[in-house]
């Protein structure tokens, strides 16, 4: 169905599956496939990653494309490797061309059913895995039409207002090393400090799959719980509740509770702890059983400030015990554990699918692991992977999802110790995590100078004043900071933050 969509003087050919409905800040055009004629040639394309680690960000149409490249294995854990054009400018759900004088034409999705955009000098099309949302399309300034598209979809998914406060994670400081006596001792020295959640990390349970105390941790989750608290800090707890290893509980005596490949065998759903894993089939009754038995287990322990990770395992490709949606399938399983744990409990989600975690979860993670180097020579050019740039550049790229809920960076540094980061390097950091309005570090206070204390007490203190200038651009508190330089690669990250 061909129609033409009308922005001012700028009249957008369309070829439609329905009849469009003019709003007051777009178009709703009905589900089904789409493609807009527009005139801005050879421009540039916004393309937007399916889960939190999906590389997201604006390059031109005749450029190279941005995502995960020749690594099967890497794209299905950080990418929706089902629906993956390498090759072609596509993205998830939503996409945008950029116009003239800072407008941009935007397309998106207004609901779930994994849906795609993407574009070429000549169209921007949309169109779903499974044709369940309507579409937003809107054509005005880069700022103003990205919030436009988040105020409807907040309309249609819902929206949350629990913050997290300030946070401090034990994952970038002592990863999977950690126990009871080492929690006690890191919470103490911290107590004083402007920090509101402690939050333990990976390294707690004895396998992914199985959420109960390891040895580490001989008095029990819910001592280390109390003892988190009396050092006057909000108890926090990592899991991967969706995804299990072949040697866990679970798999071992229960593969038929996991997602199936074709032959009837646990599909793999991604690699890591150097090993395959495998994705809970949440359509099963047995399944969301186990899903409320572990949710009841870590919140009875007094654990209120859930981080959720791998949770795209979810809302993998796959064969299930009811043929539904995969982010339907996703989307239902987050709402039971919402459901368990109420809406007190702080739901963080990383590694989660983004559109259909809104209004759900409080927090989401919008860029990959950062760490305290700055490139990552071990998967150099994947924008995926581990490092303190490939963070900043992801996270930047979505600050408009700020509107959905709250956006986390990952962890900022002050640490000289133990570290590759430059000054520049960790100021960067630090402005891309106030822009985006979540703090949190990983920096034990033993590992800190008495300066670096001060500079992590006075940081996580203070409330910015955060006004956007520019695409990559803001002033921070009345100093002004381009952070074009590192999202671009066209300088070094000593030139990256400028005060004026």
């Amino acid at each position: 169905m061909l129609h033409t969509l009308e922005f001012g003087a700028l009249l957008i050919p369309a070829n439609v599956s329905g009849q469009p409905t003019r709003t007051a800040t777009g178009y709703i055009v009905p589900a089904g496939p789409l493609a807009l004629l527009h005139p801005f040639g050879d421009t540039e394309f916004y393309r937007h990653g399916w889960n939190s680690w999906s590389p997201s960000g604006w390059a031109k149409v005749s450029g190279d494309t941005i995502g995960i490249k020749d690594s099967p294995s890497r794209l299905l854990t950080a990418d929706d490797a089902a629906n993956e054009t390498p090759h072609a400018h596509s993205g998830s759900a939503v996409g945008a061309v950029a116009g003239p004088e800072g407008n941009v034409l935007l397309v998106g999705a207004l609901g779930l059913g994994t849906p795609r955009v993407g574009a070429d000098a000549n169209v921007l099309w949309a169109r779903g895995e499974h044709d369940l949302a309507e579409w937003f399309v809107a054509y005005g300034p880069e700022q103003k039409v990205f919030a436009d598209y988040t105020d409807v979809l907040s309309e249609r998914l819902g929206s949350r207002s629990q913050r997290a406060g300030t946070v401090w994670s034990s994952w970038y400081s002592f990863f999977e090393d950690i126990d009871e006596e080492l929690v006690a001792r890191t919470a103490g020295d911290l107590a004083g400090y402007p920090v509101d959640v402690f939050q333990l990390d990976d390294g707690w349970e004895p396998i992914v799959g199985d959420w109960t105390a390891n040895s580490k941790f001989p008095s029990g989750m819910r001592a280390t719980a109390d003892t988190i608290a009396r050092a006057g800090f909000r108890p926090g707890l990592w899991l991967a509740p969706l995804i299990a290893l072949p040697g866990s509980t679970i798999a071992r005596q229960r593969p038929d509770l996991l997602v199936q490949d074709a032959g009837g065998r646990p599909l793999t759903t991604g690699y890591n702890w150097g090993s395959h894993y495998y994705s809970l089939d949440t359509t099963q009754d047995e399944v969301k059983e186990h899903l409320r038995e572990v949710f009841e287990r870590v919140t009875g322990w007094g654990f209120s400030y859930l981080k959720l990770d791998f949770m795209y395992g979810g809302a993998i490709t796959g064969h299930r015990s009811q043929d539904l949606p995969r982010e339907t399938v996703y989307r239902e399983a987050v709402q039971h554990i919402r459901s368990v744990v109420g809406d007190s409990v702080y739901l963080l989600g990383c590694g989660v699918p983004m559109i259909p975690s809104v209004g759900v979860f409080d927090g989401a993670r919008v860029g990959p692991d950062v760490g305290a180097f700055w490139d990552n020579a071990e998967r150099s050019g994947d924008p995926s992977g581990v490092g303190a740039r490939n963070s900043i550049v992801s996270s930047l790229n979505r600050t408009w999802m700020k509107r959905l809920y709250e956006v986390d960076p990952d962890a900022i540094y002050f640490r000289s110790a133990r570290s590759l980061l430059d000054d520049g390097e960790r100021q960067a950091l630090r402005d891309t995590a106030a822009i985006l309005e979540f703090r949190s570090t990983s920096d034990p206070i033993a590992w800190l100078t008495e300066s670096e204390r001060r500079e992590l007490a006075d940081y996580m203190d203070e409330t910015a004043v955060i006004e956007q200038t520019g695409r990559y651009a803001y002033r921070i508190n009345g100093r002004s900071v381009d952070l074009t330089p590192i999202v671009t690669g066209t300088a070094p990250s000593e030139a990256a933050s400028i005060v004026v």
